[in-house]
C-alpha cells in the first residue's frame, strides 16, 4: 500500500469526523500496488451503522477535509528551501 502514515491518519480522522467513529475505509485502484508508480487516491468509504447514510453534503464535506489536510502536508513539504535538514528534523533533534 503506497500510502505515508500521515495519508493514512488524515483519511481515518476526516472519515471518523465526518462518517462516524467505527466508519470502514478500503484503498483501491493502483496505490494498492507497492510496484507501481503514481495515481491517485482511491477509497471506498462505508459510514459507520449509527450514521445517516450518505448524502452528497457530507461527502464534498469529507472530501474537503481530506484536500485541505493532505495538501496542507504538500505545501509543507515543498515550501522549505533551506540547507541542511528541515525545520521538522531540528525541531525533534532539539
Amino acid at each position: 500500500m503506497r500510502l505515508t502514515r500521515y495519508q493514512i491518519t488524515a483519511i481515518r480522522q476526516a472519515a471518523e469526523e465526518v462518517f462516524g467513529e467505527c466508519s470502514q475505509v478500503w484503498l483501491f485502484g493502483s496505490r494498492v500496488d507497492d510496484r507501481r508508480r503514481g495515481g491517485d487516491i482511491d477509497l471506498l468509504v462505508r459510514p459507520a451503522q449509527t450514521a445517516r447514510a450518505p448524502d452528497l453534503g457530507r461527502k464534498v464535506q469529507f472530501l474537503g477535509k481530506l484536500e485541505r489536510s493532505l495538501r496542507e502536508r504538500a505545501q509543507d513539504r515543498r515550501g522549505y528551501r533551506g540547507r541542511g535538514r528541515s525545520p521538522s528534523h531540528r525541531a525533534v533533534g532539539a
